[in-house]
């Protein structure tokens, strides 16, 4: 029999009311609160940046082919391309590419008997893929391309429409912005569905249609674009793709991933990082100093218990492991209850999304969960490896202990 595992076991689940018990059951109720946050934390940011890069991503893509201008701004109306198979074979040589699909864009400006708003007119090429923005349409459809010229057709985001007051169906006029100063463009389009993201660069900005009706505007041939969008299976992987891709496209083009685009989107969410590793400290040292503590009023009111044991000849590391072999089932109790609740937390908020975030400053309207399995396990192992080794701290008193003074302790 494992005389030290017994005799932690009767103290854990001793029911007598005493100060130990009280102290025990606040370090438990302390490590399964730091457990709980720990994971909450890690869930939500983790369910909050895939939410914002997906959403940046979902209109550009991962990675951008465009020509190459050294002085040209991210986001602007492009110079020409023509479609090359050399673009389209990327797919061919990266498994890693889902979708590469062509787009323009044109400075615009849309106007009502109300009002007047400025966009970017996205175009896009009949059969684009729409699954990736679908899950921000609000009313109406996407645009349609079954017209053999271009499509007269438009998608607003809800800030425009709010802003111009234009609802699905009504007609809009669009006046397209020429070069050199030449007059605009007057195009009469039908609003056919209405978008919103939540990110303010994009509701603002972009207007959606069809890229032939630019194509016509700018006088440009059917087999030129103003770029291609390339979407990704893993995000972590454009990086060091857009760079690759540079061998293997014509001179003349530039890759650029998103994050090069957008930087400012991008390293404000990697400032979370930073709030995690905080946050994981905070509640791992709170943890352990609870533990650490419940075992030193543990040890000192069990003083006359450990003076008769080394009486009867027990030695020190049996006694100190009685005490280890607590800490490890506080501990333990801790992690289950405390995985229990963050666990229940992040579900509920997943399923019912009863935490809410002011939409305009985190470009979300509820707190998004991610729970990643690894973390999770992770958050156990190194708060029961920390907690173990701070264990160590409370048995060293053990070993001070001598066997007439401890039995005549009060």
């Amino acid at each position: 029999m494992n005389i030290a595992a017994f005799i932690a076991k009767r103290i854990a689940f001793n029911q007598q009311k005493s100060f130990s018990r009280f102290v025990i059951r606040l370090s438990i109720s302390a490590t399964v609160i730091s457990v709980a946050i720990m994971i909450i934390t890690l869930a939500f940011t983790s369910g909050f940046q895939q939410t914002i890069s997906d959403k940046v991503f979902s209109f550009w893509g991962h990675i951008r082919i465009h020509n190459y201008e050294a002085a040209r701004v991210s986001i602007a109306e492009e110079t020409p391309i023509l479609k090359t198979d050399s673009v389209a074979g990327l797919a061919k040589r990266y498994p890693e590419i889902v979708t590469i699909q062509a787009y323009a864009t044109k400075n615009a400006i849309l106007k009502t008997s109300e009002s007047i708003e400025g966009v970017l007119f996205k175009g896009v090429e009949p059969g684009y893929d729409f699954k990736n923005i679908d899950q921000f349409l609000v009313r109406g459809r996407w645009v349609d391309f079954t017209d053999s010229a271009y499509s007269s057709e438009i998608n607003l985001s809800a800030y425009t429409a709010a802003q111009l007051k234009l609802e699905v169906n009504d007609k809009a006029l669009i006046y397209f912005v020429q070069p050199g100063g030449a007059a605009p463009r007057p195009r009469k389009l039908t609003v056919v569905g209405i978008y919103k993201t939540g990110i303010e660069e994009y509701d603002k900005m972009i207007a959606i249609g069809d890229i032939r009706l630019i194509q016509r505007l700018n006088n440009w041939r059917p087999d030129q674009v103003g770029g291609y969008e390339i979407f990704l299976k893993d995000y972590r992987q454009m990086e060091r793709l857009s760079e690759d891709m540079l061998e293997h496209i014509p001179l003349d083009l530039k890759s650029s991933a998103i994050v090069e685009i957008y930087p400012n989107i991008f390293d404000w969410l990697a400032l979370q990082n930073k709030t995690i590793v905080i946050v994981l400290i905070i509640m791992i040292i709170i943890a352990t100093l609870n533990l650490v503590t419940c075992l030193l009023i543990m040890a000192l009111e069990r003083t006359k218990m450990v003076g008769t044991l080394k009486a009867l000849g027990a030695r020190n590391f049996v006694i100190q492991k009685i005490f280890l072999y607590h800490g490890g089932i506080i501990t333990l109790a801790g992690l289950f209850f405390g995985n229990l609740l963050g666990l229940l937390v992040c579900l509920l908020q997943r399923r019912y999304g009863f935490i809410s975030l002011p939409e305009e400053a985190y470009y979300i309207s509820k707190a998004a969960v991610n729970i990643e399995w690894g973390q999770v396990a992770l958050v156990n192992l190194f708060t029961f490896i920390i907690c173990l080794l701070c264990l160590t701290i409370p048995t060293l008193i053990v070993r001070k202990m001598q066997p007439v003074k401890a039995m005549q302790f009060r």
